[in-house]
């Protein structure tokens, strides 16, 4: 007799599991490709240094994965088979930073802005955490 399993505790059949990897993976390597070209073009960026940010992109994705997906210390990963990518909810304040200051200056504005963001949601982050029980699921 087969105890009954939750759909998400449920170990999909290799076939099935390596399709849907796959489809994971190509999604989010659409997205990690395409926020770069759309930063670099507006920083009005050679080919080779949108090259470089995208190749910078898929790099800090697979490693973000890493940590995510197997855990660098108690703190930092959830241990859980996910794939990081990037968000496009960024992209239209960066374009706007990028049309203000251009070139390689205006990238690094972008860059001291976004670790600047990651520092904050770090910090914040057992803050917010406590206040999740107050929402309801």
């Amino acid at each position: 007799m087969q105890p009954n399993v939750h759909p998400v505790d449920e170990h999909l059949p290799v076939g099935r599991l390596s399709a849907l990897g796959l489809q994971h993976v190509l999604v989010m390597y659409a997205g990690a490709v395409a926020v770069p070209l759309i930063v670099g073009r507006a920083l009005n960026l050679t080919p080779d240094q949108v090259a470089m940010l995208i190749s910078a992109d898929l790099f800090c994705c697979g490693l973000v994965t890493l940590i995510q997906a197997l855990g660098a210390t108690q703190w930092f990963g959830i241990r859980l088979p996910v794939m990081m990518g990037v968000t496009f909810a960024a992209v239209a304040p960066m374009v706007s930073m990028a049309q203000a200051t251009g070139g390689t200056a205006g990238a690094g504005l972008i860059f001291g802005a976004v670790i600047g963001a990651g520092v904050i949601s770090i910090l914040i982050a057992p803050i917010v955490s406590r206040l999740l029980r107050f929402f309801p699921r």
